[in-house]
């Protein structure tokens, strides 16, 4: 099976699996970023959190090589993206967004499949990775053959999630892979979700906009407001050493969110 790497000798050396170095972007007269800078070491979940427009999606997107940045720099693996490698570094990396992406047209099982195939994996190889990520997703094997529209919304981001791992990615991106998803799928989601990141201990980047998933899935938050961050640290020292009276008011203004949270899934 294809792999990233020894990541624990990675691991052991603190390796920095991303970085952004004063990366801006604007779109027409609107500043998504404002010379952003943040590093996320191997092995950690880092959540972007803020208000809509804040630039977390943008700012994700970027790490993917999705839309390139007007200044600054993005390295991954400490390897500058550029134009010339971004597929290769792009397939280090998983991604999930918000409704799964997944494609219409092909099974659950080709879907997983599609990039393996593309870099022609033996058909071995890849029965067998399917089926590990299926027990990892908790997804039943009877919906391999089912197509994106005869999956509920939990399975579709199972599958979703599936791809994204299906390379073994040593970073997984997810822009609010969870918001369009009824509660009691949610709460199910963010437990297992939780689950996997632990075990295998990607270094995962998660937007989102509920300050409760933010504290639980986070290990370190970055807390944005127009393009820049406002803070970075725990929750905890968020609400007890607020950098700044916006951090306060944000951390109010969902409190009573964040109370039903303590409690939660564990």
């Amino acid at each position: 099976m294809r792999v990233c790497g020894n990541l624990t000798a990675l691991a052991a050396r603190g390796w920095r699996m991303i970085r952004l170095e004063d990366v801006s972007k604007r779109f027409g007269n609107a500043t998504a970023l404002r010379e952003f800078t943040l590093t996320v070491p191997h092995g950690q979940t880092a959540v972007l959190i803020g208000p809509s427009g804040c630039g977390k999606s943008t700012l994700i997107r970027i790490v993917a090589g999705l839309v390139t940045p007007d200044a600054g720099r993005v390295i991954i693996e400490d390897e500058l993206l550029t134009h010339a490698n971004l597929l290769q570094l792009r397939r280090r990396m998983g991604y999930v967004i918000q409704q799964g992406g997944l494609f219409p047209p092909l099974t659950v099982k080709e879907n997983v499949a599609v990039m393996a195939g593309y870099l022609h994996w033996p058909k071995a190889d890849v029965h067998s990775r399917i089926l590990r990520l299926a027990e990892l997703t908790g997804l039943p094997a009877g919906v391999m053959e089912r197509y994106p529209l005869q999956l509920s919304g939990g399975q579709s981001q199972r599958v979703s999630l599936m791809r994204a791992l299906m390379l073994d990615p040593g970073i997984l991106l997810l822009d609010e892979p969870l918001a369009a998803l009824d509660p009691l799928t949610r709460f199910e989601l963010q437990r297992d979700l939780r689950d996997i990141f632990r075990t295998l201990r990607k270094t995962v980047v998660l937007v989102t906009h509920d300050l409760a998933e933010a504290a639980y899935f986070g290990e370190w938050v970055v807390l944005m407001k127009d393009g820049s961050i406002m803070q970075q640290g725990t929750i905890a020292d968020m609400i007890g050493k607020p950098a700044d009276p916006f951090v306060t008011h944000f951390m109010q203004a969902q409190r009573s969110l964040l109370e039903l949270h303590v409690g939660g899934p564990q």
